[in-house]
């Protein structure tokens, strides 16, 4: 009788698609992951400026689109961009580099411009 040893090549096969299956399945979860990361960073970044905005018009009583007079720094990887700064209102808008056709925008007061995001409620952070 002839005894076989080792594994067919149909064996192998189906190992091989079992494991690219579940590594499929691994890079899917880990890029929501990093996405949901990236929209977390955008987020704090909004909410950050939110509050310079706010400490810079309780000494000016006025918004402004100035990045560097309210001595604000973005996240690594995330721009951000003051759209409109009025008396009464300011908005922004926060891309990150790595998923640039997701921003994400704010809007204050009574602005109006959020850029190409879905913000439409003043105070509320929306993302595209």
């Amino acid at each position: 009788m002839h005894r076989r040893e080792g594994f067919t090549l149909i064996e192998l096969l189906i190992v091989v698609v079992i494991i690219g299956i579940l590594a499929a399945i691994a890079a899917n979860m880990f890029w929501q992951a990093k996405e949901q990361a990236f929209k977390t960073a955008l987020i704090s970044d909004l909410k950050v400026l939110s509050l310079q905005q706010e400490q810079y018009h309780a000494e000016h009583m006025t918004y402004t689109s100035d990045e560097d007079a309210l001595n604000y720094a973005a996240t690594e990887g995330v721009d951000v961009t003051i759209l409109s700064a009025t008396a009464t209102g300011w908005s922004a808008q926060a891309v990150h580099a790595s998923m640039p056709d997701r921003p994400c925008g704010i809007l204050m007061g009574d602005a109006t411009d959020a850029g190409d995001t879905p913000a439409v409620t003043p105070g509320v952070i929306a993302c595209n």
